[in-house]
């Protein structure tokens, strides 16, 4: 199983970025995706989070600014990310529980991030 994220990239602050990260492999069901980021000298935190069940949550920091969706026929997961702030530079990481085919239970997954640079 990979998961492969893309749409980062530089914007200037007030800006929109749409990222997308899509999962692929031998899988049977996806549940739970999210987006993390890591700040430079930061640790990892989570962005926002949707379940297979399209209930979703949000860090304050992102809240009213950013939207978390999915295509659960494609196995991807989008983070819309508007009025883009300084304070949201950092690699951009998605995030997956997904059933194998053969394993039959959620195992968690990791693509590999995707850079995010906001001038001021």
């Amino acid at each position: 199983v990979q998961l492969q994220a893309s749409g980062g990239g530089l914007v200037q602050a007030g800006g929109s970025l749409r990222l997308s990260c899509e999962a692929s492999g031998s899988i049977f069901s996806v549940n739970a995706m999210s987006w993390y980021r890591q700040a430079p000298g930061k640790q990892r935190e989570l962005v926002a989070g949707t379940t297979s069940g399209n209930s979703t949550n949000y860090a304050d920091s992102v809240k009213g600014r950013f939207t978390i969706s999915r295509d659960n026929a494609k196995n991807t997961v989008f983070l819309q990310m508007n009025s883009l702030k300084p304070d949201d530079i950092g690699v951009y990481y998605c995030n997956a529980d997904i059933v194998v085919h053969g394993i039959w239970r959620p195992m968690n997954y990791w693509g590999k991030g995707t850079l995010v640079t906001v001038s001021s």
